[in-house]
C-alpha cells in the first residue's frame, strides 16, 4: 500500500464522559455510561434524561462574544464546548500559521436553524483566532457531517494547499426547543419510549496533516485516513420514500472499492444511538460488503455512553478510531436524519 497522503496528528474533545480525548477515549472503553435527569420535563411531567458536560468544565465566553447581540443560549453553548475541544487539539502545538477549519454543525431540519456564517466568525474570536477564518467553511449536515468536514479538510492537505487543516464538529441536544421537538416524535428514550435515544452533547477536533508537516512540527502521527465516501438516504426519517438501507450500503461499497483495506476491518465505529431505525442500514450495508470484515470485528457505538451527539458524533468517532489505529484498520461511518451518509476507514499511521 502506498504511503499515507494525510495523517491525523493531534485530537481534542469533550462529552459527557471525559473533559478531553483521553478521559473520553478511556471512559468509551470502560463502557462507562453519564446519564441523568434535569429540570425539565416531557410531556408527561416526567424529568427529561440525558447526556450533559458539566457548565463548570466549559470555558466562559470571550468579552467581545458575550457582547454579541442576540447570542442565544444554545449558540453560547456551542461556542464553549467547540473551544475547549478546539484548544486541546492544537495544544502548543507550533504549526507556522492559522490552519483553515472545517466544523460540522447541527442539521437545520432537527434544530432551530443555526446562522453558520456568523457562528463560524464568533467561534474565530471565541478561539482567540486559532484558525485562519477566511479560509474556513462549515457543513450542516448533523452527525454525517464530521466525516464530511473531514473529508473537505483532508482534501485541502492532500492536494497540497495546507500542510495542516482542522476539522470537527459541536452539537447539544440539551436544548429545550430541541428536546421538546424529539419529545413529540417520541424519540426521547424514557420509560414510556423504549426505541429512543439520550440526548447528549459534545464537541471533537482533529488536526490533519502531511507526514512530512507533522514530523517538522514534532507531531507524531496517530493514524492515517482513507478517501471519504458520501451517500444519502432516500427513505430517511423525514421522506415519504421506503426506508430500505440503501443510502450506507452503496456508500459503503464505493469506500471499499475505491481505497480496499490493505487487511479486513477490525473494527467499526458507528454512529448509532439505540434507535432501532438504526440497525437496518447497517445490517444492509454489512451483509452487501462482509468480505471486508474480520469474522469477528469489534462494534462501536459509542452513543451508549455519552449520548447521541448530532453533528459531533462524526469528528468523536474518527477520533476515537484514530486513538486505537494501531489496532488495523477501522470503519467509521455515520448517518443523519434527513438523509446524509459518511464514511472513512482509519488506518495505523503507516498507512498498513
Amino acid at each position: 500500500m502506498a504511503a499515507p497522503d494525510v495523517v491525523v496528528a493531534r485530537v481534542g474533545m469533550v462529552t459527557a464522559v471525559g473533559l478531553s480525548a483521553a478521559e473520553t477515549n478511556a471512559s468509551v472503553r470502560a463502557a462507562t455510561m453519564r446519564f441523568g435527569q434535569i429540570d425539565w420535563l416531557d410531556h408527561r411531567f416526567e424529568p427529561f434524561t440525558v447526556a450533559s458536560v458539566p457548565d463548570a468544565a466549559l470555558p466562559g465566553l470571550a468579552p467581545d462574544v458575550a457582547k454579541t447581540a442576540g447570542l442565544s443560549i444554545r449558540d453560547a453553548r456551542l461556542l464553549r464546548l467547540g473551544a475547549k475541544a478546539l484548544a486541546e487539539c492544537l495544544g502548543s502545538a507550533r504549526l507556522g500559521g492559522r490552519p483553515p477549519l472545517v466544523v460540522a454543525l447541527p442539521e437545520p431540519e432537527r434544530q432551530r436553524p443555526l446562522d453558520a456564517g456568523r457562528f463560524l466568525k464568533l467561534f474565530a474570536t471565541q478561539s482567540g483566532g486559532a484558525f485562519d477564518l477566511s479560509a474556513s467553511a462549515t457543513v450542516t449536515t448533523g452527525r454525517a457531517g464530521g466525516l464530511a468536514a473531514i473529508g473537505r479538510a483532508a482534501a485541502a492537505v492532500r492536494s497540497g494547499k495546507v500542510p495542516f487543516a482542522l476539522a470537527g464538529g459541536v452539537d447539544s441536544y440539551v436544548d429545550l426547543y430541541t428536546l421538546a421537538t424529539l419529545d413529540l416524535e417520541k424519540r426521547v428514550k424514557s420509560g414510556a419510549h423504549l426505541d429512543g435515544f439520550i440526548p447528549g452533547e459534545g464537541a471533537a477536533f482533529l488536526l490533519l496533516a502531511s507526514p512530512r508537516a507533522a514530523a517538522a512540527a514534532g507531531l507524531p502521527a496517530l493514524a492515517a485516513l482513507s478517501e471519504p465516501a458520501e451517500g444519502f438516504e432516500k427513505g430517511h426519517l423525514g421522506s415519504k420514500d421506503t426506508y430500505k438501507g440503501e443510502g450506507l450500503a452503496a456508500m459503503l461499497q464505493a469506500l471499499v472499492g475505491a481505497a480496499p483495506p490493505t487487511r479486513p476491518f477490525g473494527s467499526v465505529w458507528s454512529s448509532m444511538n439505540g434507535e432501532s431505525h438504526w440497525a437496518k442500514e447497517w445490517g444492509v450495508a454489512f451483509l452487501r460488503s462482509r468480505d471486508a470484515f474480520e469474522e469477528s470485528h469489534a462494534m462501536n457505538h459509542p452513543a451508549d455512553c455519552y449520548g447521541d451527539t448530532g453533528a459531533a458524533a462524526g469528528a468523536l468517532l474518527a477520533g476515537l478510531a484514530s486513538l486505537d489505529a494501531s489496532r488495523g484498520p477501522a470503519l467509521v461511518y455515520a448517518s443523519s436524519d434527513f438523509g446524509p451518509r459518511s464514511s472513512i476507514s482509519i488506518l495505523p499511521p503507516g498507512g498498513a
